[in-house]
């Protein structure tokens, strides 16, 4: 444990003037020279290490994502967050879902001020199911309407993340159950339910999914594309469908802002456009899994465009 603190300290101490004085606002305040201090460091530490041996990786065994010393926002957090929201065959646990989206908001504001005005909106979302999850643990679970048996049917590998919610909040289906049955959800008007919350939430994240698996793209032949170019294209095949004019707007100007490719290759610790691509390939797979099984019980109680 000592020699983990003092290689940590060491590294800080050798990065401390390049990163006061290289802070770079146009790459979005990750402009440091550090590389050659975090290849050493990461080769002896593996802060947050990640195993998916999901059949995606095949017969290389196991990935690993590291922590990224420096950084707000941890990639290796968000896939672990990810990772433990499916339960079950088809249901999302919604602790770990907000922990994801948690981890997401800090992915927006690194991008700059511009993009982190649209965090602020998913971070009122993310609060406003917490605090109807915090409502319903002080109700007693007759008077919601609860089915007690499905509620508590946990996949043991998920406990830990479970114990955060019980009850009508603790996934997406049990969510939709108790809304539905307390007559929550108004299918004619705008509401502040869950339900109507989480499609939100959801649309959201398809436009970031959109993205990411856009920002893994390598191209065999011809030029990558600018993160800004694949950002606005994501948002017009998803979130634009839903947004006036005005918020549209403030979007397109939110993506001429954002920072260029390099600035990821930063944000996630990696030297090039083929490190990151495995890292995003392994973001989007996991998004993936829960946007899936979200998509798939919104659509089965007819959710997919409430007010």
């Amino acid at each position: 444990m000592k020699d983990d603190v003092s290689r940590m300290v060491n590294c800080w101490m050798c990065n401390k003037q390049l990163f006061v004085r290289h802070i770079n606002l146009k790459e979005g305040g990750l402009d440091y020279h550090w590389d050659s201090c975090l290849k050493g460091y990461n080769q002896e530490n593996k802060l947050h290490q990640l195993y998916n041996s999901s059949g995606a990786d095949g017969a290389d065994g196991p990935q690993v994502l590291e922590g990224c010393p420096g950084q707000t926002f941890q990639v290796s957090l968000l896939v672990s967050h990810l990772l433990a929201a499916p339960v079950d065959t088809s249901d999302v646990l919604l602790h770990p879902y907000l922990s994801s989206w948690d981890e997401l908001v800090r992915f927006m504001e690194a991008l700059g001020p511009m993009v982190g005005l649209i965090s602020k909106e998913i971070e009122s979302k993310t609060s406003l199911i917490r605090q109807l999850a915090q409502l319903a643990e002080k109700n007693p679970e007759e008077e919601l309407g609860l089915d007690v048996h499905s509620v508590n049917t946990v996949n043991t590998e998920n406990n830990l993340e479970a114990s955060q919610y019980t009850g009508a909040y603790r996934s997406v289906r049990s969510m939709i159950s108790v809304e539905l049955s307390q007559g929550l959800v108004d299918f004619d008007r705008q509401t502040d339910s869950g339900c109507r919350t989480l499609l939100r939430l959801h649309r959201a994240l398809l436009w970031l999914k959109l993205f990411l698996e856009k920002l893994a793209e390598t191209p065999v032949a011809g030029r990558l594309r600018s993160p800004s170019e694949l950002c606005r294209e994501a948002y017009k095949n998803t979130l634009a469908n839903h947004h006036a004019w005005f918020v549209r707007r403030a979007a397109e100007l939110a993506f001429i802002a954002m920072p260029e490719r390099g600035f990821f290759f930063r944000l996630v610790c990696v030297q090039n456009q083929e490190d990151l691509s495995a890292v995003l390939i392994k973001v989007v797979k996991a998004i993936g899994e829960v946007y899936d099984r979200t998509q798939k019980a919104l659509e089965e109680n007819g959710m997919l465009d409430l007010p």
